[in-house]
């Protein structure tokens, strides 16, 4: 365990960030979910109800720091990709 002061701000810092890191992948994570269960169900105006949903999520993701924007640009291109193959 960390002495000084400031090196025990920052564990504590740290672990705040990484817990709420770990809820936004965790969100987008549930989001990929819901698009792909959709798809699964062949059920083509749910799962672009669940893009949309899933679209924001990730980019808020992306706005907070949490994941780089090609990573984000990527997840969402498999995403849209998958949804437009429905017909």
């Amino acid at each position: 365990m960390a002495n000084i002061k400031s090196a025990k701000k920052r564990i504590l810092v740290n672990r705040t960030r990484a817990a709420r890191n770990k809820a936004t992948r965790s969100a987008v994570k549930t989001s990929i979910k819901k698009v792909y269960a959709a798809i699964d169900q062949k059920d083509k105006e749910a799962a672009n109800a669940a893009l949309s949903n899933a679209v924001s999520t990730i980019s808020k993701a992306t706005s907070k720091g949490v994941y780089h924007k090609n990573t984000s640009s990527r997840k969402i291109a498999r995403l849209s990709k998958a949804v437009n193959a429905l017909d």
